[in-house]
């Protein structure tokens, strides 16, 4: 647990390095420029298509009936565009996240190894072709979560967990890996994985919540549909801000696990080392004297 605390307030100090605050802003205008690139070739012919299907389900037709019977018909406009923009939320975070795990993780664990770690070996136990193979799994198997656990996302309770769980899974499986994947070799990642799987994703669970905060802008980008191009590029920033925290949480705690391992691997070699004791020759025996006569 202290390791865990103390990796959470390092994290957070680490996030006003200029060079961490200066490495946020390249994947926030990458996806931001996609963002709102794909809403202006695209946007009006998904709501018309959305529209239509909603339009084509009795319910939603009588809804809109009543909704209009009490002066609210316009409510029923902002239907589509705010499901279109609830629709788009798994999209984004998990976009968010690999592209912070590509643009930024390496250098912010590069960063905590040499102003923290600087005497730990590399042992180079991952490569760039492992991590987008790890990552892009691990994304598949998130976003097959997701779509199986999206009729549970309409019990209220549900999608205040669901959601940011399976986003912390995906989190604690990305982060975790190219945490280690410079310093530690295949065998040290497996055994840090190992001892501290529950602390490991404890830490992606957590990070999965504070990416729910950017759930405050959606809302109101639902409620407000007009100003989307304005709280878009807002939620992307928070986005980006909080995997980017959650990188460096998971590179202070996987390294100084790592330390830890080296130094107790390192103590329990030396203490099974057997001690050579110098074999002496061995001394003649003296012959007796001859009897006194």
């Amino acid at each position: 647990m202290s390791r865990l605390i103390d990796s959470f307030w390092r994290a957070a100090v680490y996030c006003l390095h200029p060079r961490v605050i200066a490495l946020s802003f390249l994947p926030l205008i990458i996806m931001t420029v996609a963002s709102l690139g794909l809403g202006y070739l695209y946007w009006n012919d998904a709501v018309d298509m959305l529209r239509t299907q909603l339009d084509s389900y009795q319910l939603v037709s009588s809804m809109s009936q009543w909704l209009e019977g009490l002066g609210l018909g316009n409510l029923r406009l902002v239907l589509a565009p705010a499901l279109l923009l609830f629709l788009a939320i798994p999209v984004i975070v998990i976009t968010s996240l690999l592209f912070v795990a590509v643009l930024m993780t390496p250098a912010m664990v590069s960063l905590v190894g040499q102003r923290r770690f600087a005497t730990l070996e590399r042992r180079q136990g991952g490569s760039l072709a492992a991590s987008l193979v790890w990552s892009l799994a691990s994304t598949l198997l998130a976003c097959i979560a997701l779509v199986l656990s999206f009729p549970l996302w309409l019990v209220p309770p549900l999608v205040l967990v669901l959601p940011p769980l399976i986003w912390g899974w995906l989190t604690y499986r990305v982060m975790a890996y190219d945490a280690l994947a410079e310093h530690a070799s295949a065998d040290e990642r497996r055994q840090i994985f190992k001892e501290h799987r529950w602390s490991l994703l404890s830490i992606g669970v957590l990070s999965g919540y504070l990416g729910a905060v950017p759930s405050v802008i959606w809302a109101s980008g639902a409620m407000f549909v007009a100003m989307a191009p304005i709280l878009v590029p807002v939620a992307l920033w928070i986005y980006t801000l909080v995997f980017a925290f959650s990188s460096l949480w998971f590179a202070h705690f996987a390294l100084s696990a790592l330390q830890q391992l080296r130094s107790r691997d390192e103590f329990m070699s030396t203490a099974g080392t057997a001690v050579e004791v110098p074999v002496l020759p061995a001394v003649p025996a003296t012959e007796p004297l001859p009897p006194l006569p």
